[in-house]
């Protein structure tokens, strides 16, 4: 009989325990939920917020802008010898070829410098080379053909 007391005792206290579990778990459910949707309202109140302020910009009267001076433009002054005068297209185009053989040269000579310091097999050959070598060697000349 006592048996039966405790057990007809202990089954109902069981059922109440595991209600209140299931209850716990339903309230942090609910809990959460309550955040997540704080967090969007007042997400969606600084959206409005927001709107309504680009809606102020908007609606204000703009003033007209203020025509500013033009800055005076330099112009590129020409000695009174040559005014008028339309340069010799020739003369232009072998003056060109001239710099454009010069600026090959100097560059030619600069990547044989960075060759020479970069490989020392090539520095060790051209100290044994003579020197009349390497002045007999053919550069670029400076002037047109």
């Amino acid at each position: 009989m006592k048996k039966n007391l405790a057990l007809s005792l202990l089954i109902p206290f069981a059922l109440v325990c595991s209600c209140e579990k299931q209850d716990s778990a339903a309230e942090q459910q609910l809990t959460q939920r309550k955040t997540e949707l704080d967090a969007r309202e007042k997400a969606l109140d600084e959206r409005e917020k927001a709107l309504a302020e680009q809606e102020k910009l908007v609606a204000r009267p703009r003033l007209a802008p203020v025509p500013r001076p033009r800055p005076a433009v330099p112009r590129r002054t020409v000695p009174p010898d040559l005014q008028g005068r339309r340069p010799n297209p020739s003369q232009m185009r072998a003056e060109r070829e001239q710099r454009m053989q010069e600026r090959l040269a100097e560059r030619q000579r600069k990547m044989e410098e960075l060759q020479r310091m970069r490989d020392p097999a090539i520095q060790g050959n051209e100290a044994s080379a003579p020197a009349t070598e390497q002045a007999a060697s053919p550069s670029p000349s400076p002037t047109p053909e």
